[in-house]
């Protein structure tokens, strides 16, 4: 996927130390894709860091070229967001 990391998900991937290697592999390979509000829609995939389960999570525009990712971040909440099909 052609992207561009928007100033915000910039600060926040190094604030929260996901590795940019991890962040594009979710959106090249996601678990899930789930819309959220508008054009815009979270790539997730669970992933371990640290040794411990994350879910990772990817906000992105994708209706623009290239995709803008506004904000990205880890959680444990997995069952939160995991979209039951």
């Amino acid at each position: 996927m052609r992207y561009k990391l928007s100033d915000h998900a910039r600060q926040e991937i190094e604030r929260r130390g996901i590795p940019l290697a991890l962040l594009e592999a979710v959106l090249e390979g996601p678990d899930q894709i789930v819309p959220e509000r508008g054009a815009v829609k979270a790539y997730q995939s669970k992933s371990e860091i640290g040794g411990k389960m994350f879910f990772v999570r990817a906000i992105v525009d994708d209706s623009v070229d290239p995709a803008v990712i506004v904000t990205a971040y880890r959680t444990t909440k997995i069952e939160k967001y995991w979209v039951k099909p």
